[in-house]
């Protein structure tokens, strides 16, 4: 591991002073996905500024039913919480079906979103790759490319995003609360990530130096929901394909549907006009499986993950008769 020298920062003006004008300092929290980084010689930073002092790990419940989840509660305190259980399961749901619980109590939510790729060919340095190092090529496109990404996709990056939460969040369309030297902004979570374009080294559109203060989640009670993972093991290793789907019916015919897909992209995956076409549609097998042909419909496979764009479809279809038969 690189040397570093490292401090503590007790309010968000210190922690922004002292990463925002040195252009390689990092934020460090839970460190789950930093210091692996770090150990690999992937990371770098000449700095560190610890932010577990700041005021910034409450989740609030406001009287207009939205929530707030400080950017450093860890991701256990977040999916056990009562507000979280009962008014956002699929958020619960998708929390406890990623990493492990010794993860998951170190991880905070402001990380989450910020976890780097599980691409094999990003973690060895012998390879080339421009998300590590930009202008080099992509291994991955020709290589042993089975977990990569078939929606979203350029010639120089085929990685997916890691996180189980972050697809949740985008189905539950919620917003991060963004504080940097400049003032505060939100971002709205489906503009926070970015495909990988001719830039596959910036996963998202924060600047350096800006620090997550919360996710926000506008009130909502949807209880028909369901978040399936498809994996190679049922313990501690990331999706293959994952779902998180939310449907609500007026009579036998759908009002509202939305969802997201993880483990195919290069951020979570949503489609907000398929979800519109089926509105009205009646709740069956059959029009879910014309939808997930829709949000599938520009897959391209790259040889060894060629299987994933049948199995997706596959899994809108299974995720959405799992949240209709959900207890309500």
């Amino acid at each position: 591991m690189h040397k570093f020298s490292y401090s503590r920062a007790s309010v968000p003006q210190e922690a922004l002073a002292s990463v925002g004008q040195e252009p390689k300092a990092k934020f460090v929290a839970g460190g789950t996905n930093l210091f692996d980084l770090m150990k690999e010689h992937i990371e770098c930073p000449e700095h560190l500024t610890d932010i577990n002092r700041l005021d910034l790990a409450k989740i609030e419940g406001f009287p207009d039913g939205s929530l707030r989840l400080g950017a450093l509660a860890s991701n256990a305190a977040t999916a056990w919480h009562p507000l979280v259980e009962k008014n956002y399961p699929l958020l619960s749901q998708a929390i406890l079906a990623g990493a492990s619980p010794q993860l998951r109590n170190m991880a905070t939510n402001g990380g989450n979103p910020l976890q780097r790729t599980r691409c094999y060919y990003f973690y060895d340095l012998s390879t080339p790759c421009n998300k590590r190092t930009p202008g080099t090529g992509c291994s991955a496109l020709k290589g042993f490319n089975r977990i990569h990404a078939i929606l979203g996709t350029s010639e120089h990056c085929i990685a997916t995003h890691p996180s189980d939460m972050c697809v949740a969040l985008m189905a539950l369309d919620a917003r991060v609360e963004v504080l940097g030297l400049k003032g505060s902004r939100t971002i709205d979570f489906a503009d926070f990530h970015r495909l990988p374009g001719d830039t596959p080294h910036l996963d998202h559109n924060l600047e350096h130096g800006d620090l997550i203060t919360s996710i926000d989640l506008p009130a909502q009670h949807f209880k028909n929901v369901a978040y399936l993972k498809l994996r190679d093991r049922q313990s501690y290793a990331f999706a293959l394909v994952s779902v998180a789907a939310i449907i609500e019916l007026e009579g036998a015919s759908i009002k509202t549907l939305r969802l997201a897909l993880g483990g195919v992209a290069h951020k979570p995956w949503r489609n907000k006009a398929a979800e519109a076409a089926l509105v009205g549609k009646p709740a069956n097998a059959a029009e879910f499986r014309l939808f997930a042909e829709h949000i599938l419909a520009d897959a391209i496979g790259y040889g060894h993950n060629t299987f994933k764009i049948e199995l997706a479809k596959r899994a809108i279809v299974r995720a959405l008769e799992m949240a209709l038969n959900a207890k309500s």
